[in-house]
């Protein structure tokens, strides 16, 4: 695999382990306790803290890309194994 190719796998790893992420942890200024800022929405999180955000994502997307690579060398999972998807013989 070309290294151009890994870091693209790996920035799409990296993008859906962010929209996985996002959500972890947060709580609105009613699950806090704190009064709302003029025109802040409901669903607004209190505290945002993009490092960590970044962080866990970084983490996430690292153990997937990490597997994804160990089966790209090993070949654990293959297209093979999804032979029970194809039709029947009789209907080809």
């Amino acid at each position: 695999m070309q290294w151009t190719s890994a870091l693209a796998i790996y920035l799409l790893f990296w993008v859906m382990s962010a929209f996985i992420v996002l959500p972890i942890g947060i709580r609105t200024a009613d699950e806090a306790g704190t009064e709302k800022v003029a025109g802040q929405a409901e669903s607004a999180p209190h505290v945002f803290r993009p490092w960590v955000i970044i962080g866990r994502t970084t983490a996430l997307s690292a153990a997937a890309f990490g597997l994804f690579y160990l089966n790209y060398v090993n070949g654990w999972v293959g297209p093979e194994i999804f032979a029970f998807l194809e039709p029947p013989e009789r209907l080809r």
